[in-house]
């Protein structure tokens, strides 16, 4: 009988990935657009990738049991019942108190989140993760997680629904304390916007 054999050429392997991110780029596009007018949406994308231990994991049921994947996962739901309320001290509870991006602290994030609250009603977000990479450092446990989302919100003085920030691959940093996993910074470059102004936009999210 004679035997059939899948092509696992690298050249199949790279038609697929292409396939697959395609697929998934796609996916981020509709949602970005339904999430100015839907429910949070924390995702974890087709294509996502689970880096730990040397390992890289691409099986779907193995990430999202994960315990880091579940814990951070549920880390992104606490904030975003936190901005929903706009409830302040719970949204900071999701900063680490050693939160520093371009020089940014905690205490700047806060005021940049009170203004947003002030301004705007009908938060939501949308957070699409298609990378994430547990780090073992001298500090403890920290994760990169590569997210593609959105902020949305009416505006008080218009009513006009609009996009407040969004961010395609950024790279998040988050270590986890005694108080779960927070969010540490972004690897990137200086905010477009420039939050040391009056403007409630870019709150870093």
């Amino acid at each position: 009988m004679q035997q059939r054999f899948i092509d696992v050429s690298p050249s199949r392997r790279r038609v697929w990935r292409i396939g697959v991110r395609l697929l998934g780029l796609l996916a981020v596009s509709l949602m970005l657009v339904l999430g100015q007018s839907a429910q949070a949406t924390v995702q974890l994308l087709p294509e996502m990738l689970l880096k730990r231990e040397g390992q890289i994991i691409i099986d779907a049921k193995a990430i999202r049991a994960d315990p880091a994947v579940t814990e951070i996962l549920l880390a992104f739901d606490r904030a975003e019942k936190a901005l929903q309320k706009q409830d302040l001290a719970a949204m900071m509870q999701f900063y680490a108190p050693g939160y520093n991006y371009h020089a940014l602290h905690v205490a700047d994030v806060e005021r940049i989140w009170s203004e947003v609250f002030e301004h705007y009603r009908q938060l939501s977000s949308t957070h699409l993760f298609s990378d994430m990479q547990v780090v073992q450092t001298s500090d403890g446990t920290r994760v990169e997680v590569t997210c593609t989302g959105g902020l949305y919100g009416t505006e008080v003085q218009s009513g006009a629904r609009i996009t407040l920030d969004s961010w395609f691959q950024e790279v998040h940093y988050l270590i986890r304390d005694k108080g779960g996993w927070r969010f540490l910074g972004n690897k990137g470059g200086v905010p477009r916007s420039a939050p040391f102004s009056s403007s409630p936009h870019h709150p870093l999210f």
